[in-house]
């Protein structure tokens, strides 16, 4: 964003320390980091090879692109919709909520699928009917939590999967490009994968698919209760920095390693290119994407939930809120295998992002605005209309 990005939205004050951010980046960034890099290396290897990193920096560009159009409207449309004085953008602004409860349903379900295909592949027992199984085990246990007493204590699941999952980030980081290096030493080059048989058409819609491995940034738009407008917008703008730098540097290090699959890429691939740099990775790596599932999966059942009982105005309370999101995560959980699900999310964040580009646009007087808004969302549509699964 930046100042004056419409006339009536206050300009961005000068300075704002450091330390008063960082405690709202938590959330965005425990979202954003939630599952992206436990699957995007083999979705992008499998769908544009050696060209994954291009990739990448295309997503990340339309992912920042949908970031500016959230803090766009925690500046602008927030106290439009507090003051009620249009009608058109409060409409929009509730079809948008409750397209974001649809999207977190479909999360909860991918999250608990990632962490039942890391957690079985540690066995060889990741056939898709236990990964299922298992799924749908475990959205039950958090489902049956949620209405006996609900999830509030796991909420501090989130710091401390946060910090697990950004030390094992740090771990296979370090670990690729020791392995890289030693390569490039011993052999003069870098080891690329195959550029797979796919059409144009097919590249690019696979990796429209991937969009919600950078979700996340969205979430300073409901932390009003926390932190200020511009604590929120410069978190949210920080933690999209930090976590889009992160996932470039993660595939272009990744990529020399991929070669080891042999084009035979999964969703748990990244366990056999962790033990291809070290044996000792494997382990935590598994450990810790438990961990930052189940959080990932407890968080936006809580925000589903909250967010039904916000957009029936309490008709539904969040036990009956638990029942729903937790009913129809589990039957998502035999829908299809884990590429799917994830393009079936990016889907329905692109539903939400691209209802957020027309409730901005409500409140916007700024003509290259709207020119952006409009762009952002074709390229939103493209994805809730175009994309398909890796595979």
């Amino acid at each position: 964003m930046g100042k004056g990005i419409s006339r009536g939205c206050a300009a961005e004050p000068k300075s704002m320390p450091i330390r008063q951010v960082v405690p709202a980046m938590s959330t965005p960034l425990a979202s954003i980091f939630g599952s992206g890099f436990l699957v995007i290396v083999p979705v992008l290897a499998s769908s544009v090879g050696p060209y994954s990193v291009l990739a990448m920096l295309v997503v990340a560009f339309v992912a920042f692109q949908a970031g500016a159009v959230v803090r766009h409207n925690i500046l602008c449309a927030e106290p439009v919709l507090a003051a009620g004085r249009k009608r058109m953008t409060l409409m929009l602004e509730r079809l948008s909520d409750a397209a974001l409860v649809a999207a977190y349903v479909v999360s909860v379900c991918l999250y608990i699928h990632i962490m039942s295909a890391f957690v079985l592949g540690a066995f060889g027992m990741d056939s898709s009917f236990n990964k299922s199984l298992l799924t749908t085990l475990v959205i039950g246990l958090i489902t049956a939590i949620g209405v006996m007493g609900g999830l509030k204590p796991l909420e501090k699941l989130e710091s401390w999967a946060l910090y697990v999952t950004l030390l094992i980030l740090a771990l296979l980081l370090g670990g690729f490009a020791v392995y890289d290096i030693s390569s490039f030493l011993n052999t003069g080059r870098f080891a690329m994968p195959a550029m797979p048989q796919r059409s144009a058409w097919e590249m690019v819609t696979i990796v429209a698919g991937t969009l919600i491995v950078v979700q996340g940034f969205e979430t300073t738009r409901y932390l009003g209760q926390n932190f200020d407008t511009w604590t929120r917008i410069r978190a949210s703008r920080w933690s999209q920095y930090v976590s889009l730098a992160v996932y470039i540097a993660f595939v272009a290090l990744a990529l020399p390693v991929v070669h080891v699959l042999n084009g035979e890429y999964t969703d748990n691939s990244l366990i056999r290119l962790a033990a291809e740099v070290s044996v000792l990775l494997a382990a935590p790596l598994i450990v810790g994407a438990g961990l930052s599932q189940f959080s990932a999966a407890v968080a936006d059942t809580l925000a589903a939930a909250a967010n039904m009982e916000e957009v029936t105005h309490s008709r539904v309370s969040q036990r009956w809120g638990y029942l729903l999101v937790g009913g129809t995560a589990m039957a998502l959980a035999w829908s299809g295998s884990t590429f799917g699900i994830i393009t079936l999310a990016s889907r329905a964040f692109a539903l939400y992002y691209l209802l957020q580009c027309f409730v901005g646009f409500t409140v916007c007087r700024n003509h290259r605005e709207r020119t952006r808004f409009i762009l952002v969302g074709l390229a939103l549509l493209f994805v809730l209309v175009f994309a398909v699964p890796a595979g």
